[in-house]
């Protein structure tokens, strides 16, 4: 274990986000699915190589650029995958969110995984929070889909950002480095019967 202490006043819950809050994610999805494509001996070594060299980027930078531009609410991306850490969020924030498919930003050789139907163990565990937070698969014919589910190893921050500092973090986020960095979707007023998590084709207006 890692113990410390943190600032109060500079903590980031998952708790916070805001009706249009942009949200954030720091690094590309898939290293689940890469690597169990590794494990079957189908994934290229250069697939391979980059998402290691993605697992071993750190976050720290990122955390204080997020801060700086306002983060509201801030989680990282783990085995849960991006929906069950997002969903985490919005029940935390009772709030919902609508999620761009063609935003989010796969690692080298995830689309291949997914068209070769090779995702990790974890991946059917991890799509069942879909049917609490959505109910619904208007989008699951979409090539990205399957990255919503994919557990991450070192994965990156998903954190809400208000809507007048999301273009500015993301620029700050690229120059640093982080050049998978994306505006993923926006966080929506929640009401009853209406899913807490939507993923869209496209946002109407786009993500930005």
């Amino acid at each position: 274990v890692v113990n410390g202490l943190v600032d109060r006043d500079s903590m980031l819950r998952k708790s916070g986000l805001r009706v249009g809050d942009h949200l954030i994610l720091t690094k590309g999805l898939g290293t689940g699915m890469l690597f169990a494509a590794e494990m079957r001996l189908e994934a290229k070594g250069i697939w391979i190589d980059n998402a290691i060299e993605c697992m071993l980027e750190s976050s720290g930078e990122a955390a204080r650029i997020l801060r700086e531009h306002g983060a509201v609410a801030c989680t990282d991306v783990t085995g849960f995958g991006l929906a069950g850490h997002l969903f985490e969020m919005l029940k935390a924030s009772e709030a919902a969110a609508e999620i761009d498919l063609l935003a989010l930003p796969g690692l080298a050789g995830a689309r291949d995984c997914v068209e070769r139907g090779i995702f990790s163990s974890l991946h059917e565990d991890n799509s069942k929070v879909w049917h609490e937070a959505s109910g619904k698969e208007d989008s699951a014919d979409h090539f990205a889909f399957p990255l919503l589910f994919d557990p991450q190893t070192a994965g990156g921050l998903l954190a809400g950002i208000p809507t007048e500092h999301a273009a500015a973090c993301l620029r700050a986020l690229q120059c640093a480095g982080y050049a998978d960095s994306a505006l993923i979707g926006r966080v929506v007023r929640r009401t009853s019967g209406d899913p807490v998590l939507t993923a869209l084709k496209s946002l109407p207006g786009g993500a930005s």
